[in-house]
């Protein structure tokens, strides 16, 4: 049985959540005001301020958030704190619990993004996924990502949707810490921003490794996957 993952406490939460977030902007991961990264906490939430860029963000001009997710001090809250609250609390039993929440617009994972809207016959299926299994890292340290169809930046019906779509997908044995949002970019999740930072490097690598190919490589074959599930705990 997977173990609860500790909640940060407050003081460090903020010294990491503006050291991940200054890591991503300064390696190109984000760029100008987009992104945001969110820690939960015992009593509450703190999220990244609406419209800041990741790169010169300040610990006490951070949003904190009550556990209803209201506000109650710092810099106005990102409006994407309806669809991190979604994800912690569709996460909380499953295998892969969220404690830290980052989206970005990265390039190459936006860049697959858009390169499957326009192969994609209709719309997204609910089970579409962004990419292949193509690496064992990708298997090992990201997993299924879910493609989530396209909407509105900060529309609650896609946070409706992204926690729906953790359950599903808990529910088949295969939790997720990231799903894609069509067109703008990953949420991905883990126990801390460092973590989590890591599930995004993993990702944005394996789209990068996706776009540059040509033809497009083979996925690894089920016994492969099934090895790595037996020797590592992989979730696919």
């Amino acid at each position: 049985m997977t173990s609860t993952p500790a909640f940060m406490d407050e003081p460090q939460a903020r010294d990491e959540i503006c050291r991940v977030g200054r890591s991503l902007f300064e390696r190109g991961y984000v760029h100008a005001t987009a992104g945001n990264i969110s820690v939960r906490l015992a009593d509450g939430y703190l999220i990244t301020p609406t419209d800041a860029c990741l790169g010169t963000l300040q610990p006490e001009r951070l949003a904190r958030l009550d556990a209803q997710g209201q506000q109650v001090a710092g810099d106005r809250a990102s409006k994407t704190i309806t669809l991190h609250r979604q994800i912690y609390e569709a996460s909380a039993s499953t295998a892969a619990p969220a404690r830290c929440v980052i989206h970005t617009h990265s390039t190459h994972l936006v860049a697959c993004s858009l390169q499957a809207d326009m192969t994609t016959n209709g719309p997204l299926g609910p089970d579409t996924q962004l990419l292949p299994p193509i690496t064992p890292y990708f298997v090992m340290k990201v997993g299924r990502v879910p493609h989530i169809p396209y909407h509105r930046p900060g529309d609650p019906a896609a946070a409706a949707l992204v926690a729906q779509t953790i359950g599903r997908y808990a529910a088949k044995g295969s939790p997720v810490r990231a799903v894609m949002l069509a067109r703008l970019g990953p949420n991905v999740w883990h126990d801390t921003p460092a973590a989590a930072m890591a599930v995004l490097e993993e990702l944005e690598e394996t789209a990068r490794l996706w776009m540059l190919c040509q033809p497009r490589p083979t996925p690894l074959t089920e016994p492969q996957i099934e090895e790595l599930r037996q020797s590592f705990g992989a979730h696919w």
